[in-house]
């Protein structure tokens, strides 16, 4: 089969959810909303590249009117997974059902026999061991760490367990070490978390501490082959920016790119636009969910999807006719909703080529793994055994 496109964008604004799906009480979230929740709240909202894309179209959006003619076919995807974090979206995304969610100690913390052992194996006294933010836990700890050389372990609502090292004093070498047997440890069943986070900052004192772009995710492999392997397999490039290459810990990725930001992310992804390559750029933008979604910040949040915005208005210029960008997110996490959890919710999808006569709305969808389906038959490749998903190509006219 004639391959429609020659390159595909992916890109994933992490969190950006368009409303609750049928059983989000079930995980705790009633009338989430986080898109049209920062639009309600934020005082002004300048999107007008997502605008033209239909986005508006997908989720009433106080200071967005929809387009009347958007450029991209839009609609929502169901999350089939039973889960509502980063890992279990991304997976689904490119064709695996997660039936057992990751494991959390949110409100626990990490249980004594797993924090005596990474005790035991690291030669450090770990403090902390509960679930915080990762700027509120370096205000209240780090000077301890600095001064005694403990070291700071935390959790967040994510399946996630998270190391604090300064990057002078406990250095960066020694916390990619602790790590390292950290995630050893969580690979037991009972311990069992999605990710591990090397998470190192700079500073002396309360009030100067600042992560830096040194962080580094131990992830679990993903269970079974995904479309990233397929596609790998079948010799096409498999670019990944952002923290996908640490999602899927690797597998199925030909080449990556660390980002420092969001917007060093999209600075990323033009020049990638600008290079010949020949088959997928998977790109995370975790801003969004990290720095404002976390930190229940509507506002914060408003202002890095004005970001986005510009840049995606750079990368539209860029595409070729053979080129096609699809926007979507991995869960939810509504700002305006109590707690700093990820909401499980429906997610966008925006599909556009300049080849495009023009958008229309596709039919809402079961699943997230239409994503990877839809790229592996526009390269006729065939999707890996025990994977879900059914492509939407032959809509995207």
């Amino acid at each position: 089969m004639m391959e429609k496109f020659r390159r595909i964008f992916v890109i994933v604004a992490d969190s950006l959810g368009v409303g609750a799906m049928p059983d989000s009480p079930a995980f705790g979230d009633v009338g989430v909303n986080t898109l049209g929740h920062i639009s309600q709240t934020a005082d002004s909202f300048h999107i007008p590249t997502l605008q033209k894309l239909g986005l508006a179209n997908i989720t009433p959006l106080k200071q967005v009117p929809p387009a009347s003619a958007p450029l991209a076919y839009y609609g929502k995807l169901c999350e089939k997974s039973n889960g509502k974090d980063t890992m279990t979206g991304h997976w689904e995304m490119m064709g695996l059902e997660v039936t057992r969610p990751f494991k959390t100690f949110t409100e626990t913390g990490f249980p004594p026999e797993l924090i005596r052992e990474l005790e035991k194996r690291t030669g450090r006294t770990v403090i902390g061991n509960k679930s915080a933010s990762g700027t509120e836990i370096l205000d209240e700890l780090a000077e301890e760490e600095i001064a005694t050389g403990h070291m700071i372990v935390y959790t967040s609502a994510d399946s996630v367990m998270q190391i604090c090292g300064n990057e002078e004093t406990f250095g960066l070498d020694e916390l990619y070490r602790c790590c390292e047997i950290a995630r050893e440890l969580t690979m037991k069943e009972e311990w069992r978390v999605g990710r591990v986070i090397a998470r190192p900052y700079t500073g002396k004192k309360k009030g100067e501490f600042k992560r830096t772009s040194n962080r580094h995710d131990y992830a679990l492999k993903p269970f079974g082959k995904t479309a990233l392997d397929a596609l790998k397999a079948s010799g096409l490039d498999v670019i990944s920016v952002g923290k996908i290459r640490d999602i899927f810990d690797g597998q199925g990725i030909t080449d990556s790119h660390k980002s420092k930001s969001s917007v060093h992310g999209m600075e990323q992804t033009l020049e990638i636009a600008q290079t010949d390559f020949h088959g997928l750029c998977f790109v995370n933008l975790v801003d969004f969910d990290a720095l404002w979604g976390h930190r229940r910040d509507p506002e914060g949040y408003a202002r890095e999807i004005e970001k986005f915005d510009v840049n995606l208005g750079r990368l539209l210029d860029l595409m070729k006719k053979d080129d096609l960008l699809i926007i979507t997110a991995d869960h939810g996490n509504d700002p305006t909703y109590t707690g700093t959890d990820h909401t499980r919710e429906k997610v966008p999808f925006l599909a556009y080529s300049p080849s495009m006569k023009g958008g229309a709305e596709i039919p809402e969808q079961e699943t997230f793994a239409v994503v990877g389906a839809t790229i592996a038959v526009n390269f006729g490749v065939k999707m890996p055994e025990g994977t879900i998903g059914s492509s939407l190509l032959s809509l995207l006219k």
